[in-house]
C-alpha cells in the first residue's frame, strides 16, 4: 500500500517504485492526484499523477534525476501562467519549482553596470520589486507578469518593448543527460516569445531544465525605477482583466494586435460555458469559475477560425496547450 495521502489508484503499479524513492528523498511532500487547477493562473487543469514542490536547486536536480532513473516523465511548473493544462491532468511527475534565491551583488560590487544570479523559481513581480529597491534597472517590465524566471527564459517573456533576452547574460541548465551547464544568451536563439528551449521542450525525457540565470542590470535612482514600474502597472490594470486568465492568449501578428482583431471579429465577451473572451481586453480569456479546459480550447478555436475567415490572419498561440503526457500540442 502507498503511505497516507498517496492512495493506490491510477498507474499505481508502474509508479510505486518511483513514489517510494520520492518519499525517501522528500518525506511527505509528494502528493498523488493533486488537482493542477490549484496551481495554474487560469484555475484549469486536471490531476497530476504525482506533484512535488521543490524549494532549492538541490531538490530540483534530485527530483529530476530520480524521475529519469525511474523512466518517469517530468513536467516543470512555475507560477502556472501562459499554459493550458487539459482536464485529464498530466501523467508522471509534475515539479512545482519554488527555488527562488536571488544573489545580489555586495554594495562594493555595485557599479553603473552589474550582474545578479537568480534561481529559476523566482517570481518575476517580486524580483522586479527587489531590484527596484536595490537601485537596479532592467526588469521594470516584469513587475506585473505572473511568471517565474525559468518560464521567462524558456518563453522569452517580455512586455512594453523589452524582454528577458535583453537582460540575460547566460543561464545554467540541467541537460537531458543530467549535466549542469551554463549556456550564453545566443545559445537560446531568442525571438518574439520563442526560444531554442521552447522549440525543444518535452524532447529527450525531462528535456532541458532551467536552474538559474545571470542577468545584466544597470544602476539607477530608486525613485526613477519605481516610477517606471508604477506607469507599467497602471497601464496593465487599466487595460487588462483581473481574475483567472493565462496572460495574453495569442501573439500579436506583425503590424497589428491580436486583441484588436478578436474584438473587430465581434468576439469580445463571447462565452462558452464558464470560459469567456474578456470584455476588457479581447486577447485575455477568463475562467469565470467552473470552466473546463475543453471550454477554453473551444473558445480558442472559435477565435482563430473567425479571425482567419474575416481578416485572413491566423492567430498563433502565445500560451502553450499541454496534453496528458506533458507535451505541447499547439
Amino acid at each position: 500500500m502507498s503511505p497516507p495521502g498517496l492512495p493506490d489508484n491510477r498507474a499505481d503499479w508502474a509508479l510505486k517504485p518511483f513514489i517510494e524513492a520520492l518519499i525517501v528523498a522528500f518525506g511527505n511532500k509528494p502528493r498523488r492526484d493533486e488537482p493542477l487547477s490549484g496551481h495554474t493562473a487560469s484555475r484549469l487543469g486536471g490531476p497530476a499523477d504525482v506533484w512535488l514542490p521543490v524549494n532549492s536547486l538541490a531538490e530540483l536536480i534530485e527530483a529530476v534525476k530520480l524521475a529519469q532513473h525511474h523512466n518517469t516523465p517530468v513536467f516543470m511548473l512555475g507560477a502556472g501562467a501562459n499554459l493550458l493544462i487539459g482536464d485529464a491532468g498530466i501523467r508522471g511527475l509534475v515539479i512545482e519549482n519554488r527555488a527562488n534565491q536571488v544573489h545580489f551583488p555586495s554594495p562594493a560590487e555595485v557599479g553603473e553596470s552589474t550582474t545578479l544570479i537568480v534561481e529559476s523559481g523566482a517570481v518575476l513581480p517580486s524580483l522586479a520589486r527587489r531590484c527596484a529597491k536595490a537601485g537596479l534597472s532592467g526588469l521594470e517590465w516584469a513587475a506585473g507578469i505572473p511568471g517565474t524566471m525559468g518560464g521567462a527564459i524558456v518563453n522569452n517573456a517580455g512586455a512594453y518593448g523589452s524582454d528577458i533576452a535583453a537582460a540575460l547574460i547566460r543561464a545554467e541548465l540541467l541537460s537531458p543527460d543530467g549535466e549542469r551547464v551554463w549556456q550564453p544568451v545566443n545559445w537560446f536563439e531568442y525571438g518574439y516569445r520563442v526560444s531554442h528551449l521552447k522549440q525543444k521542450k518535452g524532447k529527450g525525457g525531462a528535456g532541458w531544465v532551467v536552474l538559474q540565470a545571470e542577468l545584466q542590470m544597470t544602476q539607477a535612482p530608486v525613485e526613477e525605477i519605481q516610477a517606471q514600474m508604477d506607469v507599467f502597472n497602471e497601464r496593465r490594470k487599466s487595460s487588462q482583466p483581473s481574475g483567472a486568465t493565462m496572460g495574453s492568449m495569442f501573439k500579436n501578428p506583425p503590424g497589428d494586435y491580436a486583441g484588436r482583431l478578436i474584438e473587430a471579429a465581434g468576439l469580445k465577451g463571447h462565452q462558452i460555458g464558464q470560459a469567456q473572451i474578456s470584455p476588457v481586453h479581447a486577447n485575455f480569456f477568463q475562467n469565470l469559475g467552473g470552466a473546463t479546459a475543453v471550454d477554453m480550447l473551444a473558445l480558442i478555436e472559435i477565435a482563430q477560425a473567425t479571425v482567419e475567415t474575416k481578416f485572413g490572419i491566423k492567430l498563433e498561440l502565445e500560451i502553450e496547450v499541454i496534453d496528458e503526457f506533458g507535451q505541447k500540442i499547439r
